[in-house]
């Protein structure tokens, strides 16, 4: 079986997007949910601070029947994590380092620890992040992931927190595995808001993360074969 971990990671790396919802009626985040998972979005994470969470993730559990790797996020403590797991929870995100990413760990679970100085950044992933929640993205933008990738190039960053749809293309190509969007791609719908509307925005953010990927792709490519050039000039 491949590892949890690896699963994630290509998925995130495939898909560059990861769907945040939080809210205050569960059947609203439920349908939000299946509604983002219709429209092409593969990895969803629902926020512990939503209205009947574990709940909530066992629902979308059971009717995406795979379609889409489901996290729980806002996890800080152990029970939380086992709670989330108990209910179908495929990986744990944290908003800074906590219990809650020792526990993720012996449970196999992969796990998104929120960091954003220097030192939180080199915590998290000596506890053994996955990946690394760079949070809130919004305080430096995609330049402070650029100067961050510098010394941990071999870490994957995860920026989320004030991610716009005008700001994807800048955080991938500063490097970003995936970029996390939560009430900028799910508007009002996790408070039973328009789903048509939801889905329109999924589609267009999408299309921009596919577009960035390609040119972060495009860029990384032009790079190495700069450096190759240098080295052999």
């Amino acid at each position: 079986m491949e590892d949890a971990s690896h699963v994630l990671l290509a998925g995130l790396r495939n898909n560059r997007l990861l769907a945040i919802i939080r809210g205050n009626s569960p059947d609203a985040c439920f349908n939000t949910a299946m509604t983002l998972i219709d429209a092409g979005i593969t990895i969803v994470e629902v926020s512990l601070t939503t209205a009947g969470a574990f709940d909530v993730i066992g629902r979308i559990a059971e009717a995406s029947s795979g379609r889409a790797l489901l996290g729980a996020g806002t996890v800080l403590t152990s029970g939380q994590v086992r709670e989330a797991h108990d209910a179908g929870a495929q990986f744990i995100v944290t908003p800074c380092l906590a219990p809650s990413t020792g526990e993720a760990r012996s449970l196999g679970l992969p796990v998104l620890v929120g960091a954003l100085t220097p030192a939180e950044v080199y915590a998290a992933w000596r506890e053994g992040a996955t990946a690394v929640k760079l949070f809130p993205a919004s305080v430096g933008g995609p330049a402070y992931l650029k100067a961050l990738r510098d010394p941990f190039p071999e870490i994957p960053f995860v920026p989320v927190g004030g991610v716009s749809a005008d700001s994807v293309t800048g955080y991938l190509q500063a490097g970003a595995l995936a970029v996390g969007a939560g009430s900028p791609l799910t508007g009002d719908a996790p408070r039973g808001g328009s789903l048509a509307a939801l889905a329109e925005r999924a589609r267009n953010l999408i299309a921009l993360a596919q577009e960035g990927r390609a040119l972060a792709v495009s860029l990384d490519s032009s790079q190495h074969a700069e450096g190759r050039h240098q080295w052999t000039s």
